[in-house]
């Protein structure tokens, strides 16, 4: 973001994190995409349940999601964690919240530390955040753990193809407390190839972890050659 948007946010009211144009945090039209029903992103990598979402990630979501990311417009968080939540409900097992004692938690895939001390907080759990306040008032006996940390520095993975976005990934995160035995749902916010899922999953599963679940808030759409 440059000087001249950080003067205009200051001067202005806060407009549609999606397309600008009324004077609310998201207009209608922007926000429909949200409220959409779940449903499963794409073939999952090789031993991960496949990831459940609610939107792809394409015109005004994406304005949404770096508006929160980026921007620091939290506020964002409600709508985008009651899109997660839904995405979650679909994906869990049916039996996963039956036992009350030993209910689910969800983990989110971690934010680097410099994005995270840059931002002021970290988005994905800002999301995960409300999605299990969501889901417990539905009745769904989520818990949520803070459970994975990235162990350095993690190149953008912006312009990476899929086999470059799993070498960046390999080996970065790792789990800093016990899981082991738990069912976890594993979140993000936006599945593009799943190589970030891949990773959290990988180091879930080390840690003794059973991950019956992935969701995120949206999916690149696959682009087809002609």
């Amino acid at each position: 973001m440059g000087l001249l948007d950080d003067v205009i946010d200051l001067l202005l009211p806060a407009r549609c994190a999606g397309c600008g144009q009324e004077p609310v945090l998201l207009c209608d039209a922007c926000a429909r995409p949200l409220r959409a029903p779940a449903r499963p992103a794409r073939p999952a990598p090789a031993g991960l349940p496949p990831p459940w979402t609610v939107a792809a990630y394409e015109g005004p979501l994406r304005a949404i999601l770096a508006a929160y990311k980026e921007r620091g417009r939290t506020a964002l968080a409600a709508p985008l964690g009651e899109a997660l939540a839904t995405a979650v409900r679909a994906a869990l097992p049916p039996a996963a919240g039956a036992d009350v004692r030993a209910p689910p938690v969800m983990v989110w895939v971690p934010s680097g530390r410099r994005a995270v001390r840059r931002r002021g907080y970290d988005p994905t759990r800002g999301v995960a955040e409300v999605a299990v306040r969501r889901l417990r008032a539905d009745g769904v006996p989520v818990t949520m753990a803070d459970v994975l940390r990235q162990r350095g520095r993690v190149a953008d993975q912006a312009g990476l193809t899929a086999v470059q976005r799993a070498a960046n990934v390999r080996g970065a995160v790792e789990a800093r407390a016990c899981v082991a035995g738990r069912r976890v749902v594993l979140v993000d916010d936006v599945v593009t190839t799943g190589a970030s899922l891949a990773e959290a999953a990988r180091a879930l599963r080390a840690a003794g972890a059973d991950v019956t679940a992935t969701a995120a808030i949206a999916a690149t759409p696959r682009r087809h050659p002609r």
